[in-house]
């Protein structure tokens, strides 16, 4: 099976011979692709080698993969060359259809890209496809993100990153890990030469732990130190206090290959940002800091401010979306960024406004097209002859969890989504 049609005509002789339900999902998907992404022929987007079978699709909606679905997939794909990438998100597989998704794993080698996020798997789902990727030599970017498979399956996941050496892409975030799992990962991750990007936000707060936030923060920047390989780090709603913040800049000192760090949803106040304009002002490689809903305020967006102004010349793209931050400290980053001329993405919303000059100094580069419009989550306005900034859909992370179907965005959130 080399293309759409053929894989159309072995899914339907799949269900005819095991009795089971054609999936509606899957025989429009295959019939005619155009109509589930419209814009996907007319603007030339190459979908040649995915199937994209997600289930709050637009389009369809309303409509979800079960396990038996899965089953059937499995039958169909095991021995295709036509799919590299396959999109099962926000579905209904539970843990018996990631049996059949880690047996398909298993067998099948053109496979490179899985999207399982938000589906109903558990911790023996996530048994199973750790096992699969053991022996799998294809596959480079798996995202099990909002599954809950617990501790267990996090610590299956870090038994599979000893043994597998293809896997580049982890996302396990929002998967209810604990301290134990979150240990193993970061101690592997001092040996694993593959991974590249690793997702692993929003564990179960461990109060019976005293400072457990700030341990298992120590434990991934003892990683940072050693690892050479490991290009992106995702730590959200760690609870992270300024300790743990102070422990990863640290060990960032001396790693010149991690480019993108996202901390957001933590308790990093002015004192972890002194740590952090330590880090910039050595102008590590890093080029993408996410530090929204944290509580900088005025004192850390200053001290940012100063080394963005005037030592680095890395970093691209800065987050510190509702961190208090009142009027100083937002006309100290509008000052840098007219000092730097690298920093060319910077988001702010939710701070306080109140004070106009906050308003007038992101409005001034805006206007002198200093900041683009699009690289930015506000826009300026003018009421009575004051200034004002409104909110903009636009974030570091803009189309994860969801992607428009009409406007300008839609091309080139189809080419992210595949």
């Amino acid at each position: 099976m080399t293309n759409r049609y053929e894989t159309l005509d072995h899914y339907l002789s799949v269900c005819k011979l095991h009795k089971k339900e054609v999936s509606k999902l899957i025989r429009t998907v295959l019939e005619n692709q155009t109509q589930i992404e419209p814009l996907a022929k007319s603007e030339k987007i190459n979908l040649d080698n995915s199937l994209n079978l997600r289930g709050n699709n637009y389009f369809l909606e309303g409509i979800k993969l079960v396990d038996d679905d899965a089953f059937c997939l499995y039958h169909t794909l095991k021995i295709n060359s036509w799919v590299v990438d396959l999109n099962l998100r926000f579905n209904k597989l539970s843990d018996d259809g990631a049996i059949w998704i880690a047996k398909l794993i298993s067998e099948n080698n053109t496979l490179k890209y899985l999207n399982l996020m938000c589906n109903d798997i558990g911790a023996d789902g996530a048994e199973q496809i750790s096992l699969s990727l053991q022996k799998n030599s294809s596959l480079v970017y798996l995202n099990l993100n909002g599954n809950k498979i617990g501790n267990k399956g996090g610590m299956c996941m870090a038994q599979m990153l000893q043994v597998n050496t293809t896997l580049q892409h982890l996302d396990i975030g929002e998967t209810d890990l604990k301290i134990e799992s979150l240990i193993a990962l970061a101690t592997i991750l001092n040996y694993n030469r593959t991974l590249k990007s690793i997702n692993v936000s929003r564990p179960v707060p461990q109060f019976q732990f005293a400072n457990w936030m700030d341990e298992i923060a120590q434990h991934f920047a003892n990683m940072l130190k050693v690892n050479k390989t490991l290009k992106q780090l995702v730590m959200k709603k760690f609870e992270m206090r300024d300790y743990g913040m102070h422990w990863i800049c640290d060990k960032l000192l001396t790693n010149y290959h991690l480019l993108h760090l996202d901390l957001s949803c933590n308790r990093i106040t002015r004192d972890g940002a002194n740590d952090l304009a330590i880090l910039l002002n050595r102008n590590n490689p890093l080029k993408i800091l996410d530090l929204g809903y944290n509580r900088l305020e005025d004192e850390g967006a200053i001290i940012l401010a100063e080394a963005l102004a005037f030592a680095n010349t890395n970093l691209q793209k800065l987050s510190i979306k509702s961190n208090n931050i009142g009027a100083k400290g937002l006309c100290a980053l509008a000052e840098a960024m007219e000092q730097n001329s690298v920093l060319s993405n910077i988001y702010i919303w939710g701070n306080r406004f109140e004070e106009e000059k906050g308003c007038i100094a992101f409005k001034k580069l805006i206007d002198n097209s200093r900041l683009k419009q699009e690289n930015t989550d506000v826009k300026p306005y003018v009421v009575d002859g004051k200034t004002y900034l409104s909110e903009l859909t636009c974030d570091i992370t803009m189309f994860y969890y969801w992607q428009p179907v009409h406007g300008d965005g839609v091309h080139n959130t189809l080419i992210e989504a595949f």
